[in-house]
């Protein structure tokens, strides 16, 4: 079995800091403190040095290093220069009322791009892949989400007519009860929920699901109520917080995963299917060509 640094080790390093710290011995923690604070400052820092900062032994900056995933302190610079080439890390990112515009702009663009990262590493493609194949068999799609996942069921429900596949989206909380009542076995739901606990998802989920219909979950967690209602589950679990000022990522990385799962089930179309695509585009940009305002 993995230790928890084992399976964080593909991940952003500062995030694997940020996310053992409290696990980590009183010693180790201070060192973890510094590194958070000052990442550009420990990447150009000796053990030594870093052991003074922090106001440790170096013993406990290589136990440190040891404690999160990595082969010693310079397996630890490594990857510590490959988080910030990222990106400033979300721990960095935290926005203050006393920012400037210019600061508030290249957070917003930090945190939103080093979230994307991992989200991007928690991807299965095995799920990906099992919902391209449900939607290539589907009769019809409904696609459900309320709040910010309402934005994402819009863009899924945008693309896939194109695509050749029948798609609803409604945003009336009644006629989803509705159109998830009357699925029958060859209908997909696409249940869209950031925390998978948006009780009125799982119920649309559970009824799809009892009438005969398929569920794909995109959720931003594994372990939910939403997931034991799901045949696929997509998890694009980003790094989102309750701060008043943090930027909601976990729309922009479902909003990625349409993208993938369109753009796998459009590369499965046939020829004829994609003719008529590439068709219908070409109409796209004549009209928008020849609008006038």
């Amino acid at each position: 079995m993995n230790t928890p640094a084992e399976a964080l080790a593909p991940r952003n390093i500062l995030e694997i800091v940020r996310m053992m710290r409290p696990d980590l011995r009183k010693s180790d923690r201070k060192v973890a403190d510094v590194v958070l604070g000052s990442p550009q400052r420990i990447m150009n820092a000796t053990v030594a040095e870093t052991a003074e900062i922090a106001e440790v032994s170096q013993p406990t900056v290589i136990r440190f290093c040891t404690a999160i995933g990595c082969d010693g302190f310079q397996d630890f610079k490594i990857r510590l220069a490959q988080s910030l080439v990222l990106g400033t890390p979300a721990t960095q990112s935290a926005i203050s009322i006393d920012d400037t515009p210019d600061e508030v702009a290249a957070k917003i663009f930090d945190y939103t791009m080093t979230s994307l990262d991992w989200a991007r590493h928690k991807l299965d493609m095995t799920q990906v892949n099992e919902a391209v194949a449900l939607i290539l068999a589907a009769r019809s799609l409904e696609i459900f989400g309320f709040g910010a996942s309402a934005i994402v069921a819009q863009d899924f429900q945008q693309k896939f007519p194109l695509l050749g596949v029948p798609c609803h989206a409604t945003t009336d909380s009644h006629q989803q009860l509705m159109a998830a009542s009357m699925m029958k076995p060859g209908d997909v739901a696409v249940a869209i929920s950031n925390t998978g606990e948006t009780m009125s998802i799982v119920e649309l989920a559970r009824l799809a699901r009892e009438q005969g219909g398929k569920v794909i979950a995109i959720t931003g967690a594994t372990n939910t109520a939403l997931a034991n209602y799901s045949d696929v589950l997509i998890n694009v679990e980003t790094l989102d917080n309750t701060d008043l000022f943090t930027p909601t990522t976990s729309r922009i990385a479902a909003l990625v995963a349409v993208d993938i799962i369109s753009t796998l089930v459009a590369r499965r179309l046939d020829r004829v299917e994609n003719q008529r695509l590439v068709r219908m585009k070409r109409y796209l940009a004549q009209i928008r060509k020849n609008q006038i305002f």
